[in-house]
C-alpha cells in the first residue's frame, strides 16, 4: 500500500473511531436523559469499584487511541491507555496508591458530618468513626463519610468502621465496617479484613443461639 493510500486509510479509520466515540457518548447522554426525575431524586452515592469491565468502553478507548495515534496525538493515546488501565485495576479492586488520603485531612472532613463525635485511624487503611446514637450507626453514615473523603484521594484504599458511643446493647455496640467502594464484607486487593470488635460477630451469634436453646 503506497503512502497516499496509507494516509487515506488511517484518516478513514480515525473518522470511524471518532464516530464510535461520539455515538457512545450520545447514547450515554440519551440514557441519562430518559429519567431525569429519577436521577434528581437519588441521593449521592460513593464511587464504586469491583464492577465488571465494560467491553463497550474498552472498544471505544482502543478505537479512540488508534485514531489519536494516526493523528500523532501522543497525549490523547496515553490518556486512553490510562483510562483502560484504571478501569481494569478498579474492576480488580486495586486502589490507586498514587492518590493516598491524608489522615489528618480526613479526620477534619469527617468532623463536620452531623452525628459524628470523633474519629481515629487504627492503621493506614481503617478509619474508626464514633457516632452519637443508633440513628447514625448505619451504612448511610459510611456512605456519607466516604463522600466526604472522595476529594482527598482514592477511597478504595479506605475501610470505614462506625461505632455508636451511646450503645447499650451488644448488638448496638457492634462495629459496622465496609470498604468505601466495595460491598459489605469485601476488601480491596491485599487489604486485610481487620477485626475491630473485641468479641467477633460470629462468637456473639453463637452465644445467642446457645441462649435461645436454653
Amino acid at each position: 500500500m503506497d503512502s497516499v493510500a496509507t494516509r487515506a486509510f488511517w484518516r478513514a479509520s480515525a473518522h470511524i473511531a471518532a464516530l464510535i466515540v461520539v455515538a457512545t457518548t450520545a447514547l450515554g447522554l440519551a440514557a441519562c436523559g430518559k429519567a431525569p426525575s429519577e436521577s434528581a431524586t437519588q441521593s449521592p452515592h460513593p464511587q464504586q469499584a469491583g464492577q465488571p469491565v465494560s467491553p463497550a468502553r474498552m472498544v471505544a478507548h482502543v478505537n479512540a487511541a488508534r485514531a489519536s495515534a494516526a493523528l500523532g496525538d501522543s497525549e490523547a493515546v496515553a490518556a486512553h491507555i490510562k483510562a483502560m488501565t484504571t478501569e481494569i485495576t478498579r474492576s480488580a479492586g486495586v486502589p490507586d496508591y498514587t492518590r493516598p488520603i491524608n489522615h489528618e485531612s480526613a479526620r477534619a472532613a469527617v468532623r463536620e458530618i452531623p452525628g459524628v463525635r470523633s474519629s481515629v485511624w487504627m492503621d493506614r487503611e481503617n478509619l474508626v468513626v464514633m457516632v452519637d446514637g443508633a440513628a447514625h450507626r448505619s451504612m448511610k453514615m459510611i456512605d456519607t463519610v466516604c463522600l466526604a473523603l472522595e476529594p482527598l484521594g482514592d477511597t478504595l484504599a479506605v475501610v470505614i468502621n462506625v461505632q455508636d458511643v451511646r450503645a447499650t446493647t451488644p448488638d448496638g455496640a457492634t462495629t459496622l465496617s465496609r470498604n468505601c467502594q466495595l460491598p459489605e464484607g469485601r476488601r480491596a486487593f491485599l487489604q486485610k479484613n481487620r477485626q475491630v470488635d473485641v468479641v467477633s460477630k460470629e462468637l456473639r451469634d453463637a452465644f445467642k443461639r446457645q441462649q435461645e436453646r436454653n
